[in-house]
Order: C-alpha cells, then structure tokens, then sequence
C-alpha cells in the first residue's frame, strides 16, 4: 500500500484569491484593449493621422462611438484593477497611495470618454487644418487626461516603492524611471503629437505590466 503525500502549496496563488487575480487580469487587459482599439481606427478612419491626431478625436464623427466606448470599458477596467491592486497590495509599502491614484487614472477615462475632444487638424474629414478650438467639454477631456497621466505617473512611482521593499531592484529603478519618460513624450508633444500617443501608451503598458506581475501566481522564492 502506497501513500501519495502532498506537500502545502505556499506562493502567492494560495494567498491570493482568484478574484483578486481577475481584477489585476482587468487592469492588465486595458491597456492593450485602449490602444489596439486605437491603432485599428487611427488606420482605417478617414482623415486621421498619427503625426497630426490624437487619439482622443476618434472619438468624433458616425464611428465616434467606437472610441467612446473604448474609452469607458478601459476606464471601467482600470478601476477594477485598482480594486485588484489595493487587495493584493493594501498591507505592503505603496498599498495606500498606488490604488488610490490607479483609480484616479481609470475616472479620468471615464470622464473622457464622456466629455470628448474638439475636431481640429483635418480630422474628421473635411475639418478645417488649424488648430482646435477649445470648447467646454474639450477644456474637461483635456484636464480629465492631465490630471489622470499625472496620476498615473505618481503612481508609477508608488509601485517603485513598492517593488524596492519587495527586493526587486530592477522593477524599481523601472518604474522610477517610466515616468520621467512619460513626462518627456508629452513635453515633446509639442513639437509632434505622435510623441504624446507614444507617451500615453507607455503609461498604458506600464500599468498593465505591473498589473500582470502582481497577478503572476509564481512564488517570488522562484522567480
């Protein structure tokens, strides 16, 4: 007679619920979602284009609902995966502050997907090519989008502080670095908008990185 023996699983999949870890997948889908969603229409809309449209204007025009949507379904995941971070993280250094803001960022597209930004730049087709004029509900798409990058960024920073007491140094210098180069795309925006869809799509994947991390089941002893 033979006795199979099991020895207790301790890494982080049995400490972290499943639905903790679906709301991480959550925050980790967005991302991706927001700017595939993105490119798919920058390439097929008529009049758009990467080096004089942001984003943000394909939500106007009859296929303007398309990125509305975009922009409230991501909104809604990045919130769920702040719901994630604060489950998986609430005790530890940074459990406080990250969840927080990550929410902040996930309003701020839920406020722009309601409040959309003003044609200018030939887009959508047949718009005049100077710059936009800045209407009531451009002026709160625009601060909804600055306040929730600069959210997004000191959260970035908070994770930093996080991965560091967790020992994981190269996570660390990453995340304290990821912002000053998010910061630098928008700067650089000024000289050609491509540089803040490149910045805002690395704050994207940032987040969605280190949602995808927190999410790993793996224990850390392995890794």
């Amino acid at each position: 007679m033979t006795q199979t023996i099991r020895a207790p699983f301790t890494g982080r999949a049995a400490s972290t619920p499943l639905a903790t870890r679906a709301l991480l997948a959550c925050g980790a889908t967005a991302g991706p979602l927001f700017l595939t969603v993105g490119v798919i229409e920058g390439l097929t809309r008529t009049g758009f284009d990467f080096t004089r449209n942001a984003i943000s204007q394909l939500s106007l025009g009859s296929l303007g609902w398309i990125q509305v949507a975009s922009f409230l379904v991501t909104g809604a995941l990045v919130i769920a995966g702040a719901v994630g971070l604060r489950r998986t993280i609430g005790r530890s250094a940074g459990g406080t502050w990250a969840p927080r803001l990550v929410g902040v960022f996930g309003v701020s597209f839920l406020l722009a997907g309601v409040f959309t930004a003003d044609p200018g730049a030939g887009f959508p087709a047949g718009t005049p090519d100077g710059p936009a004029t800045l209407s009531g509900h451009g002026t709160v798409h625009m601060l909804s989008g600055t306040v929730g990058y600069l959210a997004l960024c000191a959260a970035l920073l908070v994770l930093a502080r996080h991965f560091a007491a967790q020992g994981r140094r190269g996570w660390a210098l990453a995340y304290r670095l990821l912002p000053v180069a998010i910061v630098a795309g928008f700067v650089a925006s000024a000289a050609t908008v491509a540089a803040f869809t490149a910045a805002a799509g690395l704050g994207l994947l940032a987040l969605t990185t280190a949602a995808a991390r927190l999410a790993d089941p793996t224990p850390a002893t392995r890794r």
